[in-house]
């Protein structure tokens, strides 16, 4: 009997209505090749300012100089970047992107003059350029903030070394992405009808939520056992990325790798420290939720393949993109009608590629540049998930289209730890839209355990990974050298401490770091948590004030980095040097268990 098997579609078999328009931003890549000469003659204009910023006229003209050069490196790394990640298989853009991330690094070292120079002259002598040419005043704000890294610092040379490496230490990260998505194929695994399927990591969400035991248990072992094969390349990619980060933390004298990266947006080691403690104070809701879960469930012991199963039978879902398209339009409808035209615009002009096709990267993202559309990369599945993360990808280039129309260039970009709040907001939109609109109770109890999902993946689940990096992070500033054991011994232990004695750990999970791409982006994942808390405040705001706490978020939205990200929250009405916002969040959590375990 002839076998089966549902293969991903290819690139080129996908029409061109469901890709993003990348085309926008060049047309082929000779255009590309101008645009990189072109880079490459104007930049060699930088190294002229060098001894001159002393003139408040030098210092303007090199600024400007500075940001066309910035701009046209980032639209072609943008249009690298993205057609590499549609097929990573593909060599020519492979080549592509990695001409352009070495030639970044060749840029950095002509500009690398720029913060020591700045440093030397001192914040006095700033000052009076800044008041001899007016026009300098839109650059205090970064001014004064390079002048706050003083301590961190180094000589001209040393700057142009680290600026040099720079391509070097990011290797790391390179080697993880391509081995994950180009070169790692995972087994073909049966579905619930029984038909043989090809298994990725885009998929993956689908069937570790399958009402079938068998189907959940098999993809995950399929899944965490293939990475298991690797787990020494892993882990050797991993610490290497964690001993770069401490070396860099180390190089410029800072006391930690955690505070090397939180100084730079003026958040204090403390705002970490205490959601970890906010989140470990808790624990005994997250251990309740594994109890309710194995009960309703009627499982006689609980695995962590069974964490994603929903605990309301429904029928299947079946969303068509455009379905989803519509639903999420009639969540953000308490933002108003110009929020809701940006969305619509974000659609009609093709900024998100929605499907999955072999090679394609996985997982979901937001990026753009100033000059370029905020574009989306979702791996569209047709589930209720895909629905949210369409959301929650939107709101990222909502966020990130609002910074760039009101903010200069040197502002426009946001800061990680505000990046995950305006996705945040748009998800939990969405699953009260949702909630309150359901009418079958039975479909109603579904959406609050997708909730309290939310909650527990985006607040409890990434507060783990936060303190797994912490504890990873220590180690290495420690000197203490860490293998695959040892991960996955770190990581076992954390599972067990959160999940509780109801949860059976099983061996397997002690591979998921070795997953997750983020680890490779230090000390971001608690953003995700701090995000989602900020969100929830946002949103219980809107929902009790209205048109006056929409004008509130959208200040927010329109304020990219002109000023520190706990500022520009606590000016829009959220203030996260405080524990409230997470525990508003884990308040909320023990609401919808209770409604839950009735």
């Amino acid at each position: 009997m002839r076998r089966i098997v549902k293969e991903l579609k290819n690139r080129d078999e996908i029409n061109s209505e469901y890709k993003w328009d990348i085309e926008k931003v060049y047309e082929n890549t000779e255009v590309w090749e101008k645009d990189f000469n072109k880079l490459k003659n104007m930049a060699l204009g930088l190294k002229e300012f060098q001894g001159k910023l002393h003139n408040a006229e030098e210092l303007l003209e090199f600024l400007k100089l500075d940001e066309k050069v910035s701009r046209l490196a980032n639209t072609l790394m943008i249009y690298a970047f993205l057609k590499s990640d549609e097929d990573t298989a593909n060599t020519t853009f492979q080549a592509l992107k990695n001409k352009i991330e070495i030639y970044s690094a060749e840029l950095m070292t002509m500009g690398a003059f720029f913060v020591p120079e700045i440093l030397s002259l001192g914040e006095e002598s700033i000052l009076k350029e800044i008041e001899e040419l007016p026009d300098l005043r839109t650059y205090k704000f970064m001014l004064k903030n390079i002048l706050r890294r003083k301590p961190h610092t180094l000589s001209r040379e040393m700057e142009e070394l680290m600026a040099s490496v720079s391509d070097c230490l990011n290797a790391p990260s390179s080697i993880f992405s391509m081995l994950t998505n180009a070169d790692i194929k995972f087994p073909v695994i049966k579905d619930e009808e029984g038909k043989e399927v090809e298994l990725t990591e885009g998929n993956y969400s689908k069937y570790i939520k399958s009402k079938d035991v068998k189907v959940r248990k098999d993809v995950f072992e399929a899944l965490f056992n293939t990475y298991s094969n690797y787990k020494n390349t892993l882990a050797t990619s991993l610490t290497s990325s964690i001993k770069n980060f401490a070396f860099n933390a180390k190089t410029r004298k800072y006391k930690s790798s955690l505070e090397c990266s939180l100084h730079p947006n003026d958040i204090s080691t403390e705002v970490y420290d205490n959601a970890i403690k906010a989140i470990n104070d808790n624990l005994d809701s997250l251990h309740r939720y594994v109890k309710i879960k194995k009960k309703l469930l009627g499982l006689d012991e609980i695995h962590m393949y069974d964490l994603y199963v929903p605990v309301i039978d429904t029928p299947k879902s079946h969303i068509e993109f455009d379905e989803a398209v519509s639903i999420v339009e009639k969540a953000l409808a308490p933002l108003g009608e110009e929020y809701l035209s940006i969305f619509n615009q974000g659609i009609d002009n093709r900024w998100i590629d929605i499907y999955e096709n072999r090679g394609k990267r996985s997982g979901a993202y937001s990026w753009g540049c100033y000059d370029t559309m905020p574009y989306v990369l979702l791996n569209y599945n047709y589930e209720l998930n895909d629905v949210s993360t369409l959301a929650h990808e939107m709101g990222h280039s909502i966020h990130s289209y609002y910074s760039r129309r009101e903010q200069p260039y040197i502002y426009a970009d946001y800061t990680l730890f505000c990046a995950e709040v305006a996705s945040t907001v748009n998800e939990c939109l969405l699953i009260n839209y949702l909630i309150e609109n359901e009418k079958d109770e039975k479909k109603r109890l579904y959406l609050i355990n997708t909730q309290l999902e939310q909650i527990r993946t985006t607040v409890f689940r990434q507060i783990m990974f936060a303190e797994f990096e912490k504890i990873t992070h220590e180690n290495i500033d420690k000197g203490i050298p860490l293998t695959s054991e040892d991960l996955c011994r770190i990581y076992h232990e954390l599972n067990v401490k959160y999940f509780g004695k109801d949860m059976i750990v099983d061996k397997e999970i002690d591979m998921e770091w070795s997953r997750i791409p983020h680890f490779y982006s230090d000390f971001y994942v608690y953003q995700y948590a701090t995000g989602y808390s900020a969100a929830n405040s946002f949103v219980k705001a809107i929902s009790q004030n209205g048109k006056e706490s929409v004008n509130k978020y959208k200040g927010f939205l329109k304020s990219g980095g002109c000023d520190y990200p706990i500022n520009i929250l606590k000016k829009a009405g959220v203030d996260m040097t405080t524990s409230k916002p997470i525990e508003d969040t884990i308040n909320r959590f023990k609401e919808l268990l209770d409604m839950l375990d009735k």
